[in-house]
């Protein structure tokens, strides 16, 4: 094809993704960072479009019925990249012709009853390749004790999708982003202030072999060549932006090949931090929020003679409390699409299928202020948060149909949702309460930041709230650092906020020797740039008074797990008042009938907190927006009854209402 061809676009309007850069990868997950070939002599003309480096259009028609995980049995070569110096470089499967149409799918905030529908739904639109990360902070909760059982049984996820007939992208880490808390890492890292994330630091090392060495092992017999779907794995991810250590990245490369990782290898960066030579033999790939005519030329400059693999085009973006909630156009999603594929350029839809941060999943964004990322992980993405299909859905399985030379398979049926009766709080327990139904409180003569506190077998708290409690009898300027939002009492009493940008309180005169409490919840740790090395929450350092350090703290931990629900239930519960401040627990009852159906809920005149069902936490409301609704899974309700407890921080709102549309 002569000529020249420009795709005039632009960078997009909304705010980018925290990492703040683009990266190109390969085949549907994020390949790690291989060092590839030698680059052009001069950066690319600003008349060079895309047709200059891929001069022939892809044929009309794919046909691919014979590369699926149930019919390659005999396998040996797995996934490749070939470049014969005539037409264009591309990827192969058992030796042949092979393009990747990738969607993540995080199975991690998706519940597992509903894996296989989702994992449908991306095989009937015309995807082949399913891209997930893995979270190490969910699957090694504590040093040592590792998980992945119910919803964190990454082998059955990556079963299932081979059963369904989808290769698999494997993105392990260590650290993954993702808008997770501390990107994926867990938080016990940060009990030792020498330890460097993301570097070849000792300490650092020690962990990543020890979580490798339980991890891999799991993964070796999912691998392409043992007769599994994972065609390959990506090293870390987006080190290109951080890159603190030249020979980190060489390090992790060595660590799984060390441990029988045998697949294709690749890295994933934005398309203006594309590392070079750090990983030699390990294929570039890149991020890309808009298609536009110098996408590629730093990817270029790094690697040549290899296809081009976007790990992640970004259909959509993520939403932040306070901010706007964010959407993507269908059609120019569905015009960058079938470029790629005219161009036959691999690319993996970020997401597909978002999900939830369900819990205290979430992480936050860092740029001069702290700011949380909502429950929803909607992402604007090709199937909704609950599953449902979007314009973007069927514009791209029209494409799909369209370059398909055999039928897509029947699209599976929505999940039906219900709207259930509204349901009123009928019993409250405050906080103050509740503090005897806690594990034990550390008493200690400085507070202790939450990673720190000797509990859960020496790994501290990762999540939820800490209450410090000190007897006081004089007031004055109060002073402490507390991360991310604390609220002040005295006895139960709220006298004021202290944050990130506030750390001064005035405690007026008292009469009485007093109850200082200071509750502080961590609201999601940052999960992209070097902020994540100081990311310890509660109080970090002394607390004082007119600069009189105070001693002597009660510490509770707030961790709100199921086993502290269950014990909730033996309290002596209060009729609700007409309303009630401060910080409390709100008991009702959701009655689903007999078949329960998924449901959103509403908490339009309540304030802050979360929200509980059946001892599992469906995550964080606020009324600052712009989530308005939590999405309740129907398979996580039982019939009939179900117990629904609200931990509202502020004030009591009225009633609790379900709808069956979100409202983001």
């Amino acid at each position: 094809m002569v000529g020249i061809f420009f795709l005039p676009f632009i960078l997009s309007g909304f705010a980018p993704r925290f990492k703040q850069e683009e990266n190109f990868t390969l085949g549907g997950a994020h390949p790690s960072q291989p060092r590839v070939s030698a680059v052009p002599p001069s950066p690319l003309p600003n008349s060079l479009s895309l047709s200059t480096f891929f001069p022939s259009p892809l044929p009309s028609r794919f046909n691919w019925s014979h590369l699926t995980p149930l019919e390659l049995k005999n396998r040996s070569v797995g996934l490749g990249t070939e470049s014969t110096g005539r037409g264009k470089p591309h990827f192969t499967l058992e030796g042949h012709k092979f393009l990747i149409f990738g969607g993540s799918i995080h199975y991690f905030r998706v519940p597992r009853e509903y894996w296989r529908d989702r994992l449908l739904k991306l095989k009937a639109c015309g995807f082949n390749t399913v891209t997930t990360y893995v979270p190490w902070n969910l699957h090694e909760p504590e040093r040592g004790k590792f998980d992945f059982s119910g919803n964190l049984d990454l082998e059955a996820f990556v079963l299932m999708a081979a059963e369904i007939g989808l290769w698999v992208i494997l993105r392990p880490g260590p650290y993954i982003c993702s808008e997770m808390d501390l990107g994926g890492l867990p938080s016990w890292l940060l009990q030792d202030p020498r330890l460097l994330l993301r570097t070849t630091n000792k300490s650092f090392i020690e962990a990543v072999e020890k979580y490798f060495d339980h991890l891999i092992p799991r993964v070796i017999p999912l691998q392409y060549r043992q007769g599994g779907p994972v065609i390959a794995v990506q090293v870390e991810n987006e080190y290109g932006s951080f890159n603190k250590d030249k020979t980190y990245m060489p390090y992790l490369h060595k660590a799984l090949l060390r441990r029988g990782i045998v697949e294709l290898l690749l890295t994933s960066d934005g398309e203006k931090h594309v590392l070079s030579g750090h990983t030699k033999g390990v294929l570039a790939a890149i991020n890309l929020q808009k298609l536009h005519q110098n996408a590629f030329s730093q990817l270029h400059k790094v690697q040549r003679d290899k296809p081009l693999l976007i790990m992640e085009y970004w259909v959509g973006w993520f939403d932040r409390w306070g901010d706007k909630h964010h959407v993507k156009d269908a059609k120019e999603v569905e015009h960058a699409v079938s470029e790629f594929i005219k161009y036959e350029i691999s690319f993996n839809v970020y997401m597909f299928h978002g999900g939830t941060n369900f819990g205290f999943m979430n992480g936050a964004t860092y740029f001069g202020e702290h700011t949380s990322i909502v429950t929803s992980y909607d992402y604007d993405a090709v199937l909704t948060e609950a599953g449902d299909y979007t314009e973007k859905y069927f514009k791209l399985q029209k494409l799909f149909q369209s370059v398909s030379a055999t039928p897509l398979p029947r699209v599976p049926q929505l999940t039906p949702k219900a709207v259930y009766p509204r349901m009123r709080p009928s019993l409250y327990l405050p906080l103050w309460d509740a503090l005897s139904y806690l594990n034990e409180p550390v008493r200690s003569r400085q507070p202790v930041n939450m990673e720190n506190l000797p509990i859960n077998h020496g790994s501290g708290q990762s999540y939820g709230l800490v209450l410090y409690e000190k007897s006081i009898c004089s007031g004055g300027r109060l002073r402490a650092q507390a991360h991310d939002m604390a609220q002040v009492f005295l006895d139960e009493t709220m006298i004021g906020i202290l944050n990130d940008n506030n750390e001064d309180l005035h405690i007026p005169e008292l009469r009485d020797c007093r109850y200082l409490r200071i509750l502080v919840e961590n609201q999601g740790r940052v999960n992209f740039s070097w902020q994540i090395q100081n990311e310890q929450k509660g109080i970090t350092g002394s607390v004082s008074i007119n600069d009189s350090s105070l001693e002597g703290f009660t510490i509770y931990s707030l961790e709100m797990k199921m086993s502290f629900f269950e014990r909730l239930r033996s309290a002596t519960w209060k009729p609700v008042p007409d309303s009630h401040q401060g910080p409390a627990f709100y008991r009702g009852t959701l009655k689903a009938g007999p078949s329960p159906k998924d449901t959103f809920l509403s908490l339009l005149n309540w304030n802050y907190g979360f929200v509980f069902i059946n001892g599992r936490n469906l995550g964080r409301y606020w009324n600052i927006g712009p989530q308005k609704t939590l999405y309740l899974p129907g398979a996580w309700l039982h019939p009939e009854d179900n117990e629904v407890i609200l931990f509202e921080k502020m004030m009591s709102g009225s009633d609790i209402k379900s709808t069956d549309k979100p409202m983001l």
